[in-house]
């Protein structure tokens, strides 16, 4: 219950009070935050409050009074001024729709460009999501202490450059709407695709990502083809999430229940997507991933799917999105349309070093290849070193049951 709220409260907390001192006392924000959760963890243990969520935005405020006292004695060398102004100062920044606005500019300062990639991520999940050390470095599939030291340079940065809490410049929007984007886009696919050992999915950071950018949408200038298109895609993605794993083995697309895909997320998903063809006339390769996603929802079956339809949308997306990856997607959809030589054409074009953690999919292509044309050998061999290079312990045990299968041949 504690760990929950403390989750749900942190990002606004850490919002406003970043709104309140400015970035560059970020560290000290944090730790008040982590004071008033240990007070909750140790009073909460002999009596609930009767409304936690008010307790600790109460407590929270209480401990923002007692920095800003420290802060202005220290700054100022004024230990008093008036309780009650900067109370009820306070308690205007926590109105609701103070608390989003603070929490988008959070997300602005996430996406800074003097950060690396992964210290925008880690930024993002601990000062706007709430998460901890520990539950980044599970999501990220990294050492506590690896994590520690980038949100320690993110810090430092901030300080160093005295960045604002404020939205960029207008001429600057555009791009730093891009790499909120990609921040959201990649935190959802940590999610997804959890790099964790033991599961395929972190239903934590998925539903993060949704949070994120729908707030995102809650302002009308920021509103773009784009951002509607990422919604749609995280949407229908998300309505998957409880069919991917079953008795703790991955079930493929193909086999998924699709009565088990949930329709509310369907319909925003696909509201979402037509708003962002109809309305906007930008075009990304969120359109197009969410186009594509779109075709394997609408079908009634897997056997129903309009490959030719995705093959296109994979097309166009490599126009935008030149990367290997994306071959390796179109390669799949080519070996279920049958058309081997074209996949192996595609696959021939991938260098697997740059697919990453994901390069043992280049193999299992591969594998799913020689199997059409029944050379076993080969399709054991590829699948062997897709199960050496895949570190989920879930998706290992669905290629070792492919191997299995064609050892009985």
């Amino acid at each position: 219950m504690v760990d929950h709220l403390f989750r749900h409260q942190y990002g606004k907390m850490v919002a406003i009070l970043v709104k309140i001192f400015g970035p560059s006392h970020l560290a000290t924000i944090e730790d008040a935050l982590q004071d008033t959760f240990l007070k909750a963890s140790l009073q909460w243990r002999q009596e609930m409050p009767h409304n936690p969520e008010a307790w600790f935005i109460a407590a929270s405020k209480n401990r923002v009074l007692d920095l800003l006292r420290q802060i202005r004695a220290r700054e100022q060398r004024e230990a008093d001024f008036p309780h009650s102004s900067v109370a009820r100062e306070i308690n205007e920044y926590f109105l609701d729709h103070e608390v989003e606005d603070s929490q988008l500019r959070m997300l602005f300062l996430a996406c800074n460009p003097s950060f690396s990639r992964s210290e925008q991520i880690c930024f993002a999940l601990k000062t706007i999501s709430g998460f901890s050390q520990k539950e980044i470095a599970n999501a990220l599939l990294e050492k506590e202490e690896t994590i520690k030291k980038r949100l320690q340079r993110a810090r430092q940065k901030i300080k160093a450059e005295q960045n604002s809490l404020s939205y960029p410049a207008p001429s600057q929007i555009e791009d730093h709407l891009q790499g909120v984007q990609q921040i959201i886009y990649l935190i959802f696919n940590e999610g997804f695709h959890s790099n964790r050992r033991d599961s395929l999915i972190n239903k934590d950071l998925c539903g993060e990502a949704l949070r994120l950018c729908k707030l995102l949408l809650s302002k009308e200038n920021f509103r773009s083809g784009a951002i509607y298109a990422l919604f749609a895609l995280l949407c229908f993605n998300s309505s998957r999430l409880e069919s991917k794993v079953s008795n703790q083995e991955i079930v493929d697309l193909k086999n998924q229940d699709r009565s088990q895909w949930y329709l509310p997320l369907i319909q925003l998903g696909r509201d979402s997507l037509m708003r962002s063809l109809a309305d906007f006339e930008d075009r990304s390769a969120y359109h197009y991933e969410a186009l594509i996603a779109y075709e394997h929802i609408k079908a009634s079956s897997f056997e129903a799917t309009d490959w030719s339809a995705i093959l296109d949308y994979y097309q166009q997306l490599y126009k935008l999105l030149p990367h290997d990856a994306v071959l390796l997607s179109r390669a799949s959809v080519l070996l279920q349309m049958k058309k081997f030589e074209a996949a192996r054409q595609t696959l021939n074009q991938i260098e697997a070093s740059k697919l990453a953690a994901r390069a043992y999919l280049y193999e299992a292509a591969w594998a799913e290849l020689y199997s059409a044309d029944a050379q076993w050998e080969q399709a054991k061999e590829h699948l062997q070193k897709a199960i050496k290079s895949c570190s989920n312990q879930l998706e290992q045990d669905y290629l070792k049951k492919k191997l299995a299968d064609i050892n009985k041949v």
